[in-house]
């Protein structure tokens, strides 16, 4: 069902002040040529509504004639930002961007988050957006589990499909997400809810299954049967399988970037209001599938990039990729077994 610019805007208005916009703040809409333009028109109301004081900055689109869709999380890291200066100083100077062109994995986000800057990504369908409104309870859900992955120095993961899997920690900082930029320096994306880490480099070895139904993400598509993962030393070695495995490989191969195989970030999802069936009923380039990312219980692993955690892997290549039915530990702790989160704190 369609939301209603009403209805947005009370929800605009709601997340801006759980993030914290005051008065006379300066607030930047980011925007390109596919914007939501509803998205863009309430957020402008509720800042107004707020008294922030409003600049819009449009960029155009680019790469397009080198990824191979229209889905921005399809060829990642490179933005219109790194060739305006203007505008990126324009950003750095605002006390908070609402971002609906997507800066995900590139350079001048972290630059700009260095400046104390905040940083909030809306670009998923607005019924989407209001169906995971963030809260104060899913916020406390993923800082308990922070602070478990935080001391964390090892985690391990198995499933019936056939997954066994095992990582260091501690190398890099702890992602987490649960909608609302509300510290200075803080990147969000609204709707999100789930921790995550990326692996020491090097320590991820084992083997992964995707078993049929579980979602590859930017394909935006569930696995037709069973694809395995062979991880050596922090590197995807094999990908053995069907028609998935193929799809899967032939992809990543086409960035011609070693990075591409490289394992990216691990962690859980941990909210109740996401769903594994959503994937299917929304048009593909209708946003990124916060769903699959966050539903509770999944093992989210990724491939490719770690800049986002301070690391220089900048491959334009990022695979996202939520199983269902995993135990996660970590340091021997369970914290989900077979696909449910068996932590209280994080319930």
């Amino acid at each position: 069902m369609a939301i209603s610019d009403a209805d947005l805007v009370i929800a605009w208005k709601q997340v801006l002040e759980m993030c914290r916009v005051r008065d006379g703040e300066q607030i930047a809409i980011l925007t390109s040529d596919d914007s939501n333009p509803q998205i863009v028109r309430t957020c402008r109301i509720a800042i107004a509504q707020l008294g922030g004081i409003l600049t819009m900055i449009n960029l155009p689109p680019i790469n397009g004639e080198k990824a191979l869709s229209r889905d921005k999380s399809g060829y990642v890291g490179k933005t219109p930002l790194a060739f305006n200066t203007a505008a990126l100083a324009g950003l750095m100077a605002a006390d908070m961007i609402i971002d609906t062109m997507q800066l995900l994995f590139s350079k001048e986000q972290e630059d700009i988050l260095k400046t104390g800057t905040r940083i909030l990504l809306a670009v998923e369908p607005p019924e989407v957006m209001m169906r995971m409104l963030p809260t104060a309870e899913g916020k406390t859900r993923v800082l308990n589990a922070e602070k478990v992955m935080s001391a964390a120095r090892v985690m391990t993961v198995t499933s019936d499909a056939g997954t066994d899997f095992t990582c260091g920690l501690g190398q890099y900082p702890v992602l987490t997400q649960y909608g609302l930029a509300d510290e200075p320096g803080r990147w969000d994306h609204w709707p999100s809810c789930f921790v995550a880490r990326w692996p020491d480099e090097g320590s991820s070895n084992g083997t992964i299954v995707i078993d049929a139904g579980d979602i590859l993400l930017p394909f935006k598509m569930y696995a037709r049967e069973k694809v395995i993962l062979t991880i050596k030393d922090g590197i995807v070695t094999d990908i053995d399988g069907g028609f998935t495995a193929e799809y899967m490989l032939r992809f990543m191969e086409s960035f011609n970037d070693p990075d591409a195989f490289a394992m990216a970030h691990v962690g859980w999802g941990l909210e109740p209001r996401a769903h594994w069936t959503t994937l299917g009923l929304y048009d593909r380039e209708a946003g990124l599938s916060m769903d699959s990312r966050s539903f509770a219980g999944n093992f989210l692993f990724s491939t490719g990039p770690n800049t986002e955690a301070g690391g220089d892997r900048d491959t334009p290549c990022h695979l996202d990729i939520p199983l269902r039915g995993c135990s996660l530990s970590l340091d021997g702790e369970p914290m989900t077994v077979n696909g449910k989160v068996v932590r209280a704190d994080q319930q």
